[in-house]
């Protein structure tokens, strides 16, 4: 018979799982790192009554994100949510109440072990998933306590500050532009964009076929 813990764990994944598509082992990491986290830094209620209480930082943008945000509630429209690039099965859970903060790791270790607990499963990835469910918090994560400090146009909320780019004439808000020679500059004007342009697509278009 499964304890309150577990039961919790079933209905929390099942929501997770609900909102993914999916179940697998980044699915049921997700969900116990975000029940760890919250009990850690004293949110119970994190959709309702703490919903503004909480940012999450994630630091991959895998499966176990998209858990994290079924249990949490929080999310990057919300700015609640933050994402880290850093490549790392981690995340950082922020009482911004009371500024306690733990980040939680994924044990690399917990990979291998457990294939001890559901030997019989050929498939690696089944078994995580499975083990992932009933191993402890200490088999599967370190928990470290931290210090973040927000700055006021990261937090939640409207934006702070609104500029148009001098180059491209696009406006950047909360604080992304960057100056340089005199000028207002977005991310991309100033060389940092991830894309480039070749021609306005629906001028074109609407030009065309008028």
């Amino acid at each position: 018979m499964k304890n309150d813990s577990q039961l919790q764990i079933d209905a929390t994944l099942n929501e997770a799982v609900r909102v993914h598509g999916h179940l697998c082992a980044g699915q049921v990491l997700g969900v116990r790192m975000s029940l760890l986290g919250l009990r850690e830094i004293g949110i119970s209620d994190p959709k309702g009554a703490d919903r503004k209480a909480l940012m999450v930082f994630v630091e991959m943008d895998r499966c176990a994100t998209d858990a994290i945000q079924s249990v949490t509630g929080c999310s990057l429209g919300k700015r609640s949510m933050k994402f880290m690039d850093y490549g790392k099965m981690a995340a950082t859970f922020l009482n911004i109440a009371t500024g306690r903060a733990v980040r939680v790791v994924a044990r690399e270790e917990s990979r291998h072990k457990a294939k001890e607990y559901f030997p019989e499963i050929e498939n690696k990835y089944h078994g995580q998933t499975e083990a992932y469910k009933i191993m402890s918090d200490q088999e599967l994560f370190e928990v470290m306590e931290v210090t973040i400090t927000v700055p006021p146009e990261d937090m939640p909320g409207r934006p702070l500050h609104r500029v148009q780019c001098n180059s491209c004439g696009e406006h950047v808000q909360d604080m992304r532009e960057i100056y340089r020679d005199g000028k207002i500059l977005c991310v991309a004007c100033a060389g940092g964009g991830y894309y480039s342009v070749h021609e306005p697509v629906l001028a074109v278009r609407y030009a065309k076929n008028p």
